[in-house]
């Protein structure tokens, strides 16, 4: 019987202390924003700018990472308006739910159809994993 208190005992302390430490690790909506404005930069640039053509780039004199690069303060606030929390104390719930033409204007008259993308982040341990992305 006693050993069964002590391995109850034990139990009770490793989730008290497993408690504790996610608490502490528990990303902010500040850290969410740095992490969500770095994947969306590398999304743009890697996945939309490929889609603007070679010659309107040339045409315009618009090059897309440059404009993607320039326009992080406006990705930040985008993301901020866009993105609700839910704060469960060991760990937080992020949906963000955007539109890239509100984001880059200029991509909307080259590419119309500017899709809209739906994101839902775990933030636990200080690290996020974003387990749904979809394009709407």
């Amino acid at each position: 019987m006693k050993i069964l208190n002590i391995t109850a005992c034990v139990g009770v302390v490793g989730l008290a202390v497993l408690g504790v430490a996610m608490v502490q690790t528990n990303p902010s909506q500040v850290e969410y924003e740095e992490y969500a404005v770095q994947k969306l930069t590398e999304y743009l640039k890697t996945n939309v700018c490929k889609q603007t053509p070679k010659f309107i780039e040339n045409v315009m004199k618009f090059n897309c990472k440059q404009v993607v690069v320039s326009t992080q303060p406006q990705i930040r606030e985008l993301i901020t308006e866009s993105t609700e929390r839910q704060n469960f104390i060991l760990f937080s719930i992020y949906r963000t739910d955007l539109k890239l033409s509100s984001l880059l204007p200029a991509l909307d008259s080259v590419l119309p159809s500017t899709p809209g993308y739906k994101f839902e982040t775990l933030a636990a341990f200080n690290q996020f994993y974003t387990y749904k992305a979809e394009q709407r």
